[in-house]
């Protein structure tokens, strides 16, 4: 057995997953997140601010008093899209360093997606035929990776995320139409970019992560709380998740605010997430002439993978 401690800082979350591995299987030690927004400004200015570094070098503080309370285990440190979009990021990678002694892995789309792949498929894999396709949905980026139970088969990063894109066209309170129609435009052209490289019309089964995705789910599910353990293999068809995200997205900040499984870090964001979760499964229920009717959230995801990755980098 050995423990490791994973840490994917995204454009909207930080989080930290300290595990043991043993057989290619996780155990959690401690799984958390701290909304610190790391991407807020980025889409317009092309830097990070200092208030939102100021946040991500807190939580990065604290991630290393936890890590040492458990041992001091290997880190690996990935960030993803904001920072790999900022003209700053040295002062990002610099930050981190000095806070974990740990060299943050400023990962590609590519790789950001074989990690979800991983993460996702290593409690819900592909079985027999199956072509499975991961969706993980994140603040600045959307990666579409395919693979089946032999290995990938196609993968695509794109920028389009729930914060980028409520920054870029959900102004209102609720959005007003045109902005939902020039955001499903936008996503749709996206969906064009990824299927160049991952073959939706073959999937047969879809598998969603990150907040987005778990949110629309506990919205679906009408949890009292947010409860994982009921959202993690929740299979819904793809009407329940349309209907959720068009529920989410009409209501005003101030109801969003008041569901019980609703993290505040994501009232202001779930709006775009909710919709771009919706715009895919339909946009793959289409493709696959409607063979694909259902989708699966996953609460393992990227930090499930590094953490994988780091025991078998550690031997």
């Amino acid at each position: 057995m050995m423990r490791t401690a994973a840490i994917d800082c995204g454009t909207n979350s930080i989080r930290l997953l300290i595990a043991d591995v043993e057989d290619d299987a996780l155990t959690d030690v401690v799984r958390t997140m701290r909304v610190v927004r790391l991407g807020e400004g980025v889409d317009a200015t092309g830097r990070l601010s200092e208030a939102a570094l100021e946040r991500t070098f807190a939580a990065a503080e604290e991630y290393a008093a936890l890590i040492e309370e458990h041992g001091s285990p290997p880190v690996r440190f990935v960030a993803t899209s904001a920072s790999r979009d900022a003209r700053n990021r040295k002062d990002f990678v610099d930050g981190i360093r000095g806070r974990l002694g740990v060299e943050p892995e400023v990962v590609t789309g590519d790789e950001e997606a074989r990690l979800s792949f991983e993460g996702a498929s290593s409690v819900l894999a592909a079985t027999g035929e199956d072509t499975v396709l991961v969706v993980d949905l994140g603040g600045g980026s959307t990666e579409f990776v395919a693979g089946t139970a032999a290995g990938l088969i196609g993968s695509r990063s794109t920028n389009m995320g729930c914060v980028r894109f409520t920054e870029r066209f959900l102004r209102a309170d609720p959005p007003m139409p045109d902005e939902i129609a020039a955001m499903r435009s936008e996503v749709g052209r996206f969906m064009d970019e990824a299927a160049e490289q991952v073959p939706l019309d073959r999937v047969t089964r879809i598998i969603g992560v990150a907040g987005s995705v778990t949110t629309v789910t506990a919205h679906a599910l009408r949890l009292p709380e947010y409860q994982p353990e009921r959202i993690h293999g929740a299979e819904l068809t793809l009407e329940e998740i349309s209907a959720a995200a068009s529920d989410l997205l009409h209501l005003s900040r101030e109801d969003r605010a008041a569901l019980p499984y609703m993290h505040p870090g994501r009232v202001d964001v779930i709006g775009a997430g909710a919709l771009i979760w919706a715009c895919i499964v339909e946009r793959v229920g289409a493709a696959t002439e409607g063979r694909v009717r259902t989708a699966v959230t996953s609460e393992h995801d990227i930090l499930d993978g590094m953490a994988l990755s780091i025991a078998e980098r550690h031997g």
